[in-house]
């Protein structure tokens, strides 16, 4: 999922500004993803860690992604130990769920595996 073919012309984002806000999800993915479900085929649910500012954090990115990709539908819930998102689109729109699915789960597998690269270092 390196390339931006994926995003749909919906998107209002300038081009030249995608790929930083891109990096802005995939660092977020990263740092905080816990786990990824798809309750149903239009919805996506993220949990992440709670930590200082992960909300604030959550809330700035899906104001600001809302802004320029209206077909999302964007949910927060945080909790005290964790930010709960929940991404619901339209049926039109299930393929670019569908490539977010891919991006968080490469961002969570990239920070699970220097989880266990950084105990195995440990010991």
């Amino acid at each position: 999922m390196s390339g931006l073919s994926w995003v749909p012309q919906a998107c209002t984002l300038p081009t030249e500004e995608r790929p930083l806000r891109l990096a802005e999800w995939d660092a977020l993915f990263s740092e905080w993803l816990t786990s990824v479900s798809r309750p149903q085929p239009l919805r996506l649910r993220l949990d992440l860690a709670g930590g200082e500012g992960v909300a604030d954090r959550v809330r700035d990115l899906v104001e600001r992604e809302s802004s320029c990709c209206s077909f999302f539908t964007f949910t927060t819930t945080p909790t005290e130990d964790l930010v709960r998102l929940d991404v619901v689109v339209d049926r039109a729109h299930e393929g670019v769920l569908d490539a977010l699915v891919l991006r968080t789960a490469a961002a969570a597998e990239d920070r699970w595996s220097a989880r266990r690269r950084a105990r195995r270092g440990r010991g």
